[in-house]
């Protein structure tokens, strides 16, 4: 509806995320930090860029809010966390959360699912781009040496076009798996 005319406003929402050091950024269409290129995205932000930053600490979180109000660039913003946590973030930033969603778990025939720990790395990509394989694959290439785990880690975030995905909880949750296959 208000697309049209959007892309420097998301030109500059891109530059305030980018100021507080997210550890993964991503458009739909152009690809991630890790795939791409934080100023490959900058260029390529269009009228109906979607875009998305990962952070880890909250009070980036916060002072991001902050000064996306100030700014007043228009376009919703989604923040996905904790839903205590983000109101809380919102509250302190003058702001007003619209709305919140809760997933419903998981249904149907669960067995089939891979593991927990698993499925908490290859379900940081929404769309389902980060498979059990490649994260399998990257275990035994850590077990053997070839690779580090924070290597791994971004080697993970590549698939995840939008840049939702967080290499920085990956090597979290990489490093647990692979001292489980340790043992």
């Amino acid at each position: 509806v208000n697309a049209a005319g959007s892309a420097e406003r998301l030109r500059r929402l891109f530059e305030i995320l980018r100021q507080h050091n997210p550890v993964n950024v991503g458009d739909m269409i152009t690809g991630n930090a890790f795939n791409a290129g934080e100023e490959r995205i900058a260029d390529c932000i269009r009228d109906t860029s979607i875009i998305h930053a990962v952070f880890t600490d909250p009070n980036a979180v916060r002072n991001v809010l902050l000064d996306l109000g100030r700014a007043e660039l228009g376009p919703s913003v989604v923040v996905t966390g904790i839903v205590e946590v983000v109101g809380r973030l919102c509250r302190q930033a003058g702001l007003r959360m619209h709305s919140a969603e809760v997933s419903g778990g998981v249904l149907g025939r669960r067995e089939l699912l891979p593991e927990y720990e698993m499925l908490q790395i290859t379900t940081m990509c929404g769309h389902g781009m980060v498979p059990r394989n490649l994260v399998l694959c990257l275990l035994n290439r850590i077990g053997d040496g070839e690779t580090t785990i924070e290597q791994a880690a971004e080697d993970l975030a590549r698939p995840c076009q939008c840049g939702i995905f967080n290499p920085r909880r990956a090597a979290i949750l990489m490093q647990r798996l692979a001292r489980q296959d340790q043992n």
